[in-house]
């Protein structure tokens, strides 16, 4: 299937762009063109923004249980579209089509229904004292958002903006342009006002630029690399909107004495190859007591062999390719950095996989006895890619764990719950998974240090698209 999808979706309706640049999206798995999206500029930026902030009057004033209906009704369009959007994900960023039909699709039903059951209690009034708390929406949103997980970006802003009763203009990458188009049909058949929801595709430069530097944008919601959300940081500094920020990881993943190491290192190995290795919060860097390290490798080694990368259309396929030639590039060369720097070298390698001569595929890759001062531990690699660097006792490893510029997530294995608590609250991270354990829908997803600010999913991620207004005096109620 090709797409065709050159308009923009503003004020309500789809609509042409105000300067005609077309833009080619390829499939990452064929390197042939997938399909055609237009690339806005500053003109189509303005009247996005401009009808935004029309918008944004009467839609702040809504009660909650309306916004509560529009996202019942959000919900039940989306299911509508559920294998449209999978099949677009996966054609548009490679992801095999079963973790497309699984947890890529899947998160945006979950997004919605948990801030479904957030607004079904949330109070945006009480009463302290003499002094009554409203909980406003902040105003008119920018949300700018990256490829590699498109629904779960998009959903974790544009859900919670809603929920607040701000109004918003989405720009998501070019890379993955197509299920967010389809969002944008979902928002029409849902029935949100017109104006409220706005999409405009483009890159940083031509619309992420004027979007963030606009006077009428009250607050910037980005999720990309740390250098692109620096940007975006200065380029709102001049008029101080709220800028929420989740960028880059590289985060630990501490393997204690006690460990049981089959399960843990299979399932850290797992994780990291998921999504082709492109997730902020893969558990990249694998800190394991020296003595243990050849146990480690030699699991680690069998659970690689056993992946299956190829064609995402598979239902066998296990790892995709890589978004784009870019990212191809990027992370061969940080294998390339790695074998030059010393790095044991335990599966993979640089070039594409046996029999694999199309596509942007990586060998699943195990570099093992890393320092924590190599180039691969130190950046976010963003590939398959899985270092394992050996400690000599446990306050080493968490002296390594905390040596990062990245604080997103962290991970800890033990057989002993109490001691995988003890060191975790120790790591400086925005989130701590002890034995495998995964968050939910509610859990505050964000980081620490360069990781970024502010906090996304459930209660956490509408309060970050609200503003506190205090209301004194008694006769104020």
């Amino acid at each position: 299937m090709t797409y065709d999808n050159r308009q923009f979706y503003i004020d309500g309706a789809w609509v042409d762009p105000a300067e005609p640049k077309g833009f080619t999206v390829i499939n990452p798995a064929t390197e042939a063109p997938a399909g055609v999206i237009s690339m806005g500029s500053a003109k189509d930026v303005e009247r996005a923004v401009t009808a935004a902030r029309r918008a944004f009057d009467g839609f702040s004033r809504t009660a909650p249980a309306e916004r509560l209906a529009l996202l019942e009704r959000v919900l039940a369009a989306y299911n509508a579209h559920y294998d449209e959007i999978a099949q677009a994900i996966s054609t548009e960023m490679g992801a095999p089509i079963s973790l497309a039909k699984g947890s890529q699709t899947r998160i945006g039903v979950g997004h919605i229904s948990a801030m479904i059951e957030v607004l079904k209690s949330f109070k945006f009034e009480e009463l302290r004292g003499t002094t009554r708390l409203v909980q406003e929406p902040v105003g008119v949103c920018a949300l700018i958002t990256p490829w590699n997980w498109p629904m779960n970006q998009v959903a974790a802003k544009v859900v919670p903006a809603l929920a607040a009763g701000c109004t918003m203009v989405l720009k998501p990458s070019e890379y993955s342009p197509f299920s967010a188009i389809l969002w944008a049909k979902v928002m029409h058949e849902a029935g949100v006002p017109k104006g409220v929801f706005n999409l405009i595709n483009g890159d940083g430069p031509s619309v992420g630029a004027p979007l963030s530097t606009h006077p009428d944008i009250d607050m910037v919601s980005f999720t990309g690399s740390t250098r692109a959300g620096t940007e975006v940081a200065r380029n709102a500094a001049a008029s101080v909107k709220r800028v929420h920020q989740e960028l880059g990881g590289k985060s630990p993943n501490v393997l204690l004495e006690d460990a049981d190491f089959e399960r843990a290192v299979k399932r850290s190995v797992l994780h990291v190859f998921q999504n082709s290795g492109q997730s902020c919060n893969a558990p990249t860097r694998m800190l394991v007591p020296a003595a243990k390290l050849a146990e480690v490798e030699a699991i680690a080694q069998r659970i690689t062999a056993g992946v299956v990368v190829g064609d995402p259309a598979s239902e066998q396929t296990t790892v995709g390719p890589l978004v784009s030639k870019t990212q191809f590039d990027r992370v061969e060369r940080y294998i390339e950095k790695g074998i030059a720097e010393g790095a044991k070298l335990v599966s993979g390698g640089a070039g594409r996989p046996d029999g694999l001569t199309k596509g942007y595929y990586v060998k699943p890759t195990i570099f093992s006895n890393v320092r924590n001062d190599m180039t691969i531990a130190r950046e976010e690699i963003f590939g398959p890619v899985l270092c394992i660097l050996p400690y000599e006792n446990e306050e080493q490893a968490i002296e390594i764990a905390n040596d990062t510029p990245y604080g997103l997530a962290a991970y800890v294995w033990s057989q002993d719950n109490a001691h995988a608590r003890r060191v975790g609250s120790r790591i400086r991270a925005g989130q701590v998974a002890l034995n495998g354990a995964s968050g939910d829908m509610q859990t505050p997803f964000g980081g620490f240090k360069m990781s970024g600010n502010g906090r996304e999913y459930g209660e956490f991620g509408l309060r970050d698209f609200l503003e506190v207004k205090a209301v004194i005096g008694v006769d104020a109620a």
